[in-house]
C-alpha cells in the first residue's frame, strides 16, 4: 500500500491520530490492563485480572467502529503510529444533545498533552460533527491529571456528586464536570486570536 499523507488529516493533530481499533491491538490493549490504578481511575473499581481471551474479545467487539454498545472507539497513536491509548465516544443522547467521554493514557505517555490533544480532536467531531452541544464528564476523586485535563479543555466544575464509588476500604465522589458547544467553540477562537 503507498504512504498516507496525513497532511489534512481531520483525526489527527501536531500530537496525536486517532484510528479504529484493529485486531492487532489486543496485545497493547492487554498491556495496558495491568496498571491498576490506571483501570480504578477508569472503571471506579478494581476488576478482576485480564485474560488474553477477555481481551481479544473486547478488541474483536469494537474493532472497525463495529461496537454495538453505543460507543465510538478509537485507538490513540502518537505520530510516529505507536499505540498510546484509547479514547472513545459515549453516553450519545441525540434528542438533548449530550454525550460524554472516556481516556485512558498509557503509562509510559501521560502528562505529554497527548490526552488533551486526543480529547479536543474528538470534541470537535462531537460539536462540530455530530451537532451536540453538551459535554458531561466526571473524574473520581484523587485522579489529579483529569481534573487538570478537564480545566485545560475549558470544562466547568459543575458540581460534585458525594461517595458513589466504593473501593479500597472508603468512598469516593464524583467531581462533575461540563463543556457547552459555545465554550469550546469560545476557547478554540481565544486561542486562535492568541497566535494571530
Amino acid at each position: 500500500m503507498r504512504e498516507i499523507d496525513y497532511t489534512d488529516y481531520f483525526w489527527q493533530d501536531e500530537r496525536v491520530r486517532l484510528r479504529a481499533i484493529q485486531d492487532e491491538d489486543w496485545e497493547s490493549y492487554y498491556l495496558s490492563d495491568f496498571d491498576t490504578p490506571a483501570r480504578l481511575l477508569l472503571e471506579c473499581a478494581i476488576e478482576l485480572p485480564p485474560t488474553i481471551l477477555g481481551t481479544k474479545k473486547f478488541v474483536e467487539q469494537n474493532a472497525n467502529f463495529t461496537s454495538t454498545n453505543g460507543r465510538i472507539m478509537f485507538t490513540i497513536e502518537n505520530l510516529d503510529g505507536n499505540s498510546i491509548g484509547g479514547i472513545n465516544l459515549n453516553s450519545i443522547d441525540e434528542r438533548n444533545g449530550t454525550f460524554s467521554i472516556g481516556i485512558v493514557i498509557d503509562k509510559g505517555y501521560r502528562g505529554k498533552g497527548y490526552g488533551t490533544s486526543a480529547m479536543k480532536i474528538l470534541l470537535k467531531y462531537a460539536f462540530l460533527e455530530r451537532r451536540l452541544n453538551k459535554f458531561n464528564n466526571y473524574v473520581l476523586e484523587g485522579n489529579e491529571g483529569s481534573a487538570k485535563m478537564m480545566r485545560k479543555l475549558g470544562c466547568v466544575q459543575e458540581g460534585i456528586r458525594r461517595q458513589v464509588v466504593y473501593t479500597n476500604g472508603k468512598y469516593l465522589d464524583f467531581i462533575l464536570f461540563g463543556l457547552t458547544k459555545e465554550e469550546f467553540i469560545a476557547k478554540k477562537m481565544e486561542k486562535c486570536n492568541k497566535r494571530c
